[in-house]
């Protein structure tokens, strides 16, 4: 295992499951110091007792990413256990599906909320941080959805596509400050999201599962741990000539 991360702070939103646990995981593998951010008390402390029997010691913060005041305390608190902060994945997000006709205001502005201020309110605090440093690496979690409509997504699709862009406009004012920010851009993976799904639609779980596996030329879902693969990647020097990217992660379904 390389430790290529060895002595750097790193944040994970919405680290407690799925993508954000997997990616959590794969940073202390690689001598990262972890902080997690998470809403759910139950899920972040199941994670956090996991990763400290497997010999890693990571940090739990407890807030919603999407409220100012938290996101300030739980920076402030990691600021303290990390001692820096060299890497941001903003990962925390939320599902909402629906045509325009169907999705009520308040789950509109829930899923803004969550998915795209959080990523604004998180950056605002970091890049400050990330400048005194001298530099670091920013990575959020889009979709392939943010590149491409689907049916029955509105909300969830604007949402990401906003994330993508605000990618790309972060990465252009500070690409001379030794500040990288990239995102990932998952197709359909394996995680409590995917489930979610095949609830939403009242469609059995392997039943779902095949009609995504035909979306996706590769044939399969992905697994949380090879978007984890990618945040590192973009996160550390071997990416230090790439900024600004929407990294397509996606068994190749936006080639179609």
């Amino acid at each position: 295992m390389r430790n290529r991360f060895e002595g750097k702070g790193v944040i994970v939103t919405g680290g407690a499951s799925g993508i954000g646990k997997a990616t959590a995981k794969r940073f202390l593998e690689e001598g990262a110091e972890v902080a997690i951010f998470d809403m759910s008390a139950p899920n972040g402390r199941k994670t956090v007792q996991e990763f400290r029997r497997e010999g890693h010691r990571p940090h739990l913060s407890l807030g919603d990413v999407s409220r100012s005041g938290d996101v300030k305390r739980m920076i402030g608190e990691a600021r303290k256990q990390l001692g820096r902060i060299d890497v941001v994945f903003n990962n925390a997000g939320i599902l909402v599906e629906g045509t325009v006709e169907d999705v009520l205001e308040k789950d509109w502005d829930r899923i803004m909320a969550v998915n795209v201020k959080s990523v604004f309110l998180m950056c605002k605090e970091v890049v400050p941080i990330m400048l005194r440093q001298g530099g670091g690496a920013i990575v959020n979690n889009a979709s392939c959805s943010g590149l491409v409509g689907d049916r029955n997504a509105i909300a969830y699709n604007t949402s990401k596509g906003a994330v993508v862009l605000m990618t790309k406009c972060l990465a252009l004012d500070y690409a001379t400050k030794n500040i990288r920010v990239n995102c990932v851009c998952p197709g359909e993976i394996d995680t409590p999201m995917f489930r979610q799904e095949a609830k939403a639609r009242r469609m059995p779980v392997e039943d779902y599962r095949k009609v995504l596996c035909d979306c996706h030329p590769i044939g399969r879902l992905g697994i949380p741990e090879e978007v984890a693969n990618a945040v590192l990647f973009l996160a550390s020097d071997d990416a230090s000539f790439i900024t600004g990217t929407a990294f397509s992660v996606d068994g190749g379904y936006t080639c179609q």
